[in-house]
């Protein structure tokens, strides 16, 4: 999918929750944006770039940016899914990086879907179906598609976010084969600090 306008540059002039005001020569844009993108922008003045994708409806134009071509890309997959606008794919980008995401979707992991706002099971579902083998394997990071789904269900039956497990248990060491109960050991002392 080509878009009019595929990336901005300029300088940060405010944020908020999700979104973010660019100025270009004079120009203030206005881009809807995940907050881990709003976030990684920097302060107010800085210089940023952000990827955008421009959606036409029949009463408005919005911008939308994101602060890597990935995360671009997936936006646009999942406003493809039936069901799926704009503000449910930056609620999606908002709880998952792509890779965390094209990892959730590899390995059918519905019930993280489930934690975003405005995503229940049926829709879940839909997007681990309609996303299988469309997401670039190559985002996501090493192990993240082999989760121990036990691992994943003790940590969120413990009290912590299905997103929260979910980066605690990618972030173990790669190397060995721990069982289930070593990975939530391991996990829970990244959590705990």
């Amino acid at each position: 999918m080509t878009s009019l306008i595929s990336s901005v540059r300029g300088t940060l002039e405010g944020t908020g929750p999700d979104w973010a005001d660019v100025s270009i020569g004079g120009i203030t844009l206005r881009l809807n944006a995940p907050s881990p993108s709003v976030d990684a922008m920097g302060q107010v003045g800085s210089p940023v770039r952000l990827f955008t994708s421009l959606q036409v409806r029949e009463d408005s134009l919005s911008l939308y940016g994101f602060e890597s071509e990935e995360a671009r890309q997936t936006f646009e997959t999942l406003i493809g899914i039936s069901g799926i606008g704009p503000r449910v794919a930056l609620s999606i980008l908002s709880i998952f990086k792509p890779e965390d995401l094209a990892g959730a979707v590899e390995a059918g992991d519905i019930k993280s879907f489930t934690a975003v706002p405005g995503v229940g099971r049926k829709t879940a579902s839909r997007i681990v179906l309609e996303l299988k083998g469309k997401l670039e394997l190559d985002w996501s990071s090493a192990g993240t598609s082999t989760l121990d789904a036990d691992a994943l269900d003790a940590l969120t039956a413990l009290g912590y976010t299905p997103v929260e497990a979910r980066e605690a248990l990618s972030a173990l060491p790669k190397d060995g084969s721990p069982t289930s109960e070593d990975k939530v050991r391991l996990a829970l002392q990244q959590l705990v600090g």
